[in-house]
C-alpha cells in the first residue's frame, strides 16, 4: 500500500503531483479564473487577456504593441487580433507617433478607460474574498514567488 503524499478534495492521492509546483498553480488558476470569469469576464464580456490589456493601458501612457506583446507574452499576430477586436468595441485606438510615424500607440477610449475602472473595481472585490484564505503576510509572499517564477520565463 502507497503513502498518501496528499490527498485532493475528492480523495484521490495526488502522488509526485502534490509536489509539483505546476501542477498546484494550475489549480490555484483554475480557481481564480472561475471567480474572475463569475465577477468580471462574463458580466463585461472581457477575456482574462483583454482585461488584462486594458489595465496596463490604463496603468501607462505611450504603449507600444511590441511593449504589450511582450508583457502578456503573445506573438505580433494573437495581439494584432485582440487589438482589432478591442477596437471594434470602441474600447482602444492605435495612433502613429508624433515623434516616430512608423510607431503607434495604443491607447484608451473613454469607454475603455471606463471598462477598465469597472474591471479594477469588481477585482478588488475578488481579491479581498481570498483574504479569508490568505493572511496578508501569505499573500505577499504568494505574490512575490509568482512573480519570480514569471520572471525566470523571461531570462
Amino acid at each position: 500500500m502507497s503513502k498518501k503524499n496528499s490527498s485532493s478534495r475528492h480523495g484521490l492521492d495526488e502522488g509526485v503531483l502534490g509536489e509539483i509546483v505546476g501542477y498546484q498553480v494550475v489549480r490555484a488558476q483554475i480557481t481564480t479564473h472561475a471567480l474572475f470569469m463569475r465577477h468580471v469576464g462574463d458580466p463585461l464580456d472581457l477575456r482574462p487577456v483583454e482585461y488584462s490589456l486594458l489595465l496596463l493601458l490604463q496603468a501607462n501612457e505611450q504603449v507600444t504593441p511590441k511593449q504589450l506583446a511582450q508583457t502578456l507574452v503573445l506573438t505580433a499576430p494573437k495581439l494584432t487580433i485582440l487589438l482589432d477586436r478591442l477596437q471594434e468595441r470602441g474600447l482602444i485606438n492605435r495612433v502613429r507617433s508624433d515623434t516616430d510615424g512608423r510607431s503607434q500607440h495604443v491607447l484608451l477610449t473613454d469607454a475603455g478607460a471606463e471598462l477598465a475602472r469597472q474591471g479594477s473595481d469588481t477585482a478588488r472585490l475578488i481579491e479581498m474574498s481570498l483574504d479569508d484564505v490568505l493572511s496578508p503576510a501569505e499573500r505577499a509572499m504568494l505574490m512575490e514567488l509568482l512573480k519570480k517564477v514569471a520572471a525566470s520565463h523571461r531570462g
